[in-house]
């Protein structure tokens, strides 16, 4: 059998991709803080925004990453948001009996592991359509959570046939030094110094553990799945079942490997609404982030970095229609700019037909901004959602799924 190698990591390559992310912050922050001074407000990027940020964005990445998980394996999985509201139901269960928080972590990621089986067991064992499956994974999910809170949590202390309150929350980590030089450095609104601090603060004050251990996530799928064999093997299911077989890979272990991982990643993303973005469980709690995550995994190209960007997108947006309509206005002004310099990228790239859809796209809506003093309030609830379908519209141009991703297999098929 021939043993499969992995890749290894390029030390040139590494320390571009960093040094492209760091200049990439650097001018993202500066362009923030120029808006921030312009439009006169400082809730665009305050600590307080930033820490919202953190909690709308963590159920998204988690979604997110489970669909990275499944599809590189080339498994569609749509049922992220049945396998998200069976984490919600598990972290509650296993919160309330057990009295801790990390273990209602770990009932989330079974509860969500049990629906990524049976999407496994459907497409990856008996070939069913992976959508059909997918459709049928989140209406089961959504009818088992219900059935279950109503015949288990009405009779529970804070409990009731449709929500469970008063469950145990992850440990939240406060650097006390650092976190109250930042917050008051951030006070101060100066250009650019106090948006680093806004950031700092963020992440030095109350931020929950289970945030951190998301994060966490990413970095380690990142390296388990491009670093590894056994990752190396898991996308070359993705890319050329048929290929990989003859080379001695076992294509179903593969599969089944990363449905799983996928639904208990997402019953985690779950299982965080309930613990840390809530005060407990309530039916159909998760709004859609299933969906949303699996947008952001496409928008990052199926990459761990590019999801983390879109994660962080759909959070920021989310959480800055909560706080002021004023922000939402001048998230138009950030947006408008924001699309004028990718659009001079794309020209520096000779990309002429992008640079002249982003072009024209951030004039139109720096016009708005400019003929308008606020955006009605019914367009800031729709703020998050209308910004996942652009952000996916303009980069669809430079996507590139794995090219197995939802086709059938069988064992033998290569011939």
């Amino acid at each position: 059998m021939t043993t499969t190698q992995a890749p290894q990591a390029s030390p040139g390559l590494l320390a571009r991709l960093t040094k492209g992310w760091f200049y990439l912050s650097l001018v993202g922050i500066a362009v923030v803080s120029l808006v921030r001074i312009v439009t006169d407000t400082n809730d665009l990027d305050s600590a307080g925004t930033i820490r919202a940020a953190i909690i709308a964005t963590c159920p998204i990445l988690l979604a997110a990453l489970g669909g990275l998980w499944a599809e590189r394996a080339g498994v569609v999985n749509i049922g992220l948001e049945g396998q998200m509201i069976l984490g919600t139901w598990g972290a509650a269960f296993f919160t309330y009996h057990s009295e801790s928080a990390w273990v209602g972590v770990l009932g989330a990621a079974l509860l969500g592991l049990v629906g990524g089986l049976l999407h496994a067991v459907a497409t990856v064992t008996f070939g069913v359509d992976h959508i059909v499956s997918g459709v049928a994974i989140n209406l089961i999910g959504a009818g088992v959570a219900t059935y279950l809170a109503e015949a288990v949590f009405s009779d529970y202390e804070g409990g009731g046939p449709r929500q469970l309150v008063g469950l145990d929350r992850p440990t939240e980590i406060t650097i006390p030094g650092i976190s109250d030089a930042a917050l008051n450095l951030a006070d101060r609104h100066w250009f650019f110094v106090s948006d680093v601090a806004s950031v700092v603060a963020a992440l030095t004050t109350r931020i929950s553990s289970l945030s951190l251990f998301a994060f966490a996530l990413v970095v380690f799928s990142a390296w388990i799945l491009w670093r590894t064999p056994f990752g190396l093997r898991l996308r070359s299911c993705g890319e050329n079942p048929q290929a990989a077989e003859t080379l001695g890979v076992n294509v179903y272990f593969h599969k089944y490997v990363a449905v799983l991982v996928s639904g208990a990643l997402a019953g985690i993303g779950g299982g965080f609404l309930a613990l840390v973005a809530s005060s407990g469980y309530s039916a159909n709690q998760t709004g859609g982030r299933g969906y949303i995550g699996l947008a952001a995994m496409i928008f990052g190209n199926w990459r761990p970095g590019g999801l983390l960007a879109g994660a962080l997108t759909f959070g920021y947006t989310d959480s800055l229609r909560l706080r002021d309509t004023s922000a939402v206005h001048a998230l138009l002004l950030l947006v408008g700019l924001g699309l004028l310099l990718l659009a001079v990228l794309r020209v520096v790239r000779k990309q002429i037909p992008g640079a002249i859809v982003m072009g024209v796209a951030g004039v139109a809506i720096l016009t708005w901004f400019l003929s308008t003093d606020s955006v009605p309030r019914e367009f800031t609830v729709m703020t998050p959602y209308v910004t996942t379908l652009f952000v996916l519209a303009l980069g669809a141009q430079r996507l590139r799924m794995p090219a197995a991703d939802g086709k059938p297999y069988r064992k033998g098929s290569a011939g």
